[in-house]
């Protein structure tokens, strides 16, 4: 096995989830060349890792066209084992045209009934996706490592020490749907819960979560609050959670970020499920969600609004909490 590609183009979490196959492939190929291809947008996560050899990025903007670009440069490399974990046509195509010896990934994907090898992917039965993930691989990986792995530059760990001289937590307020993020009210009772002398809060997020995070920071009339939001990369918004006392986050990409790091984390989960597979991987961890709700999991990936109105899963955390 001289040359490996690993494919997920979807969310940045799952690139996360997807590190593990890097590291246990490397364990059981230490002379393999390994590649990534992973969608625009994503590519600071693998920028600094030191076991993958080049990143590929599927720009989505201008879908087709990148499509072709990749399937030529891929082809070149004459792979003898590409790996498909996002389950869409798109990485599909890509893989069946990638002229690799082997080609593997799961049967959710249309493409899938032209691989070497295939298997299911099941959500809602416990399984995590890192182990979903490391199922492609276990003819060859008998006890992997499971834990996901990033590696922020010196350069990001550099920048963020500026926030690390007095104890501190992580809150990571933001989602990319309404019924995953939890309301304000239960980020006000965090810094209301866990606030002592010299600790201080550190609200993170990109530059579109700069109004929520702002309006936390006023409401909570506390001057040990800090608005972080778009002013950290992705990498150094690592680097500065791994040394937080804990972190505070939804069923999102800060929550995989958290388990990249093994830092110390507390994930809210509203409208979804951690049975899903995509709870967090700390030594340190915990979920919290309100239970017996008989609407709640309403979705995979969440809603705008919640469909019964209510938005119970949420507005019940506080007390969730405390239980």
């Amino acid at each position: 096995m001289d040359k490996v590609l690993i494919i997920q183009t979807a969310f940045l979490g799952d690139v996360i989830l997807a590190t593990p196959l890097i590291e246990n492939i490397h364990e059981h190929f230490p002379n393999a060349q390994i590649d990534f291809l992973l969608k625009k947008g994503n590519e600071a996560l693998l920028k600094e890792h030191p076991i993958l050899r080049k990143t590929y990025v599927f720009d989505k903007s201008r879908k087709r066209k990148s499509m072709m670009e990749l399937i030529r440069s891929i082809r070149k490399e004459q792979y003898d084992l590409v790996i498909n974990l996002h389950r869409f046509a798109s990485s599909g195509l890509i893989t069946t045209l990638s002229g690799a010896k082997e080609t593997r990934g799961f049967t959710k994907n249309p493409f899938s009934f032209l691989y070497s090898k295939r298997v299911p992917h099941e959500l809602g039965k416990g399984q995590h996706e890192v182990d979903r993930n490391l199922s492609l691989i276990s003819d060859f990986v008998e006890h992997p490592q499971r834990r996901p792995q990033l590696f922020p530059s010196q350069a990001d760990l550099d920048f963020v020490s500026q926030w690390k001289n007095e104890a501190y937590f992580c809150l990571a307020p933001a989602s990319v749907w309404f019924t995953k993020q939890a309301p304000p009210a239960v980020w006000q009772y965090v810094m209301e819960k866990f606030d002592e002398d010299g600790v201080q809060f550190y609200l993170l997020g990109g530059p579109a979560d700069y109004d929520l995070c702002e309006g936390i920071k006023l409401v909570s009339q506390r001057n040990n609050v800090h608005n972080l939001a778009g002013k950290l990369s992705l990498m150094q918004s690592a680097a500065l959670m791994k040394d937080a006392k804990r972190n505070f986050v939804n069923d999102s990409g800060p929550l995989h970020i958290a388990s990249a790091g093994n830092a110390p984390v507390s994930a809210f989960f509203c409208s979804t499920t951690p049975a899903f597979g995509f709870g967090p991987l700390s030594d340190d961890s915990n979920v919290i969600e309100v239970e017996n709700l008989a609407c709640k999991p309403c979705g995979l990936h969440g809603h705008k609004a919640c469909p019964k109105g209510h938005f119970q899963c949420g507005n019940g955390l506080v007390e969730a909490m405390n239980q």
